[in-house]
């Protein structure tokens, strides 16, 4: 091989001048194309697009008037439980009021009875007491009556003999409603004042008395203390205007009803001396 020969070149051979404006041709018939077809779609069509409208439904609510109707029930509502609650608190308080009522009220009753038992049992020691002492004077008396020892003694009305008769009927009366109560304006069986027990007694022996003390001490002859006999009425005051009378039983005592503290009871003349005395029998 000679050194000469000659040796291929790499680079691309040129192209000829026909070819590239061939080329030049199409290439500017596309882009012509291209922008024709971009007009017609921006252009706009000659017919206007029809445009749909949805109407929403219309909703005819009075807000106002739900509202207000919603804030009156709510307020009825709450003065409804306000007052059922006021309603409930007066009740229990009712309840408790009445409940501490009753238990003052047996309290009560009970104090009482506790002191009216009390009363009635020193009301029978004292008639016992009484009735005791009345069998020693009797005893006293009959024993007297026997040995011949029975004269009056002055200003004590001791008599020398029981009483007899009407007489007795009107003792044994005023005695038997010993520990009964004084009450005033009382003519029995349970409770009497001073006037109302004498003319009590003299009804049981057949007499009728007035009703009030001072027409009682009245009602018959005059007698003095220091002759007085069972059966006598004494009388406490002037005669015919008398605060207080009784009936004298013998062995120098008597009965009556003398207040609402002691109630009826047998006593001394010595105990409360009286002005004076009349005999009815």
């Amino acid at each position: 091989m000679s050194l000469t020969a000659h040796i291929p070149s790499h680079r691309k051979p040129r192209r000829s001048a026909s070819k590239l404006a061939v080329r030049a041709g199409v290439a500017g018939g596309v882009l012509s194309t291209l922008a024709m077809a971009g007009t017609a779609s921006a252009t706009p069509s000659a017919e206007p697009a029809h445009e749909t409208t949805l109407e929403m439904p219309v909703l005819d609510l009075d807000l106002s008037a739900e509202v207000s109707s919603a804030v009156t029930k709510a307020a009825e509502n709450t003065r409804a439980a306000a007052v059922e609650g006021e309603l409930n608190a007066l009740e229990e308080s009712a309840r408790t009021g009445a409940a501490a009522e009753a238990k003052q009220a047996k309290a009560d009753a009970q104090q009482k009875a506790d002191a009216e038992q009390k009363a009635k049992e020193e009301a029978d020691r004292q008639a016992g007491a009484e009735r005791a002492s009345r069998s020693t004077a009797r005893t006293s008396l009959q024993a007297k009556s026997s040995s011949g020892e029975g004269s009056s003694s002055q200003g004590t009305g001791t008599v020398s003999a029981p009483a007899t008769g009407s007489a007795a009927a009107i003792v044994n009366f005023a005695r038997a409603q010993v520990g009964k109560a004084y009450v005033v304006g009382g003519t029995g069986p349970s409770s009497f004042d001073c006037s109302g027990l004498v003319q009590a007694a003299y009804r049981t022996a057949g007499v009728t008395l007035p009703r009030m003390s001072q027409a009682q001490s009245s009602a018959g002859t005059s007698v003095s203390l220091s002759a007085l006999q069972p059966g006598d009425i004494l009388y406490w005051g002037s005669k015919g205007s008398a605060y207080h009378v009784a009936i004298y039983v013998g062995g120098g005592k008597f009965v009556g009803a003398q207040n609402s503290g002691t109630g009826i009871v047998e006593r001394s003349l010595s105990y409360d001396k009286p002005t004076g005395a009349v005999r009815v029998l």
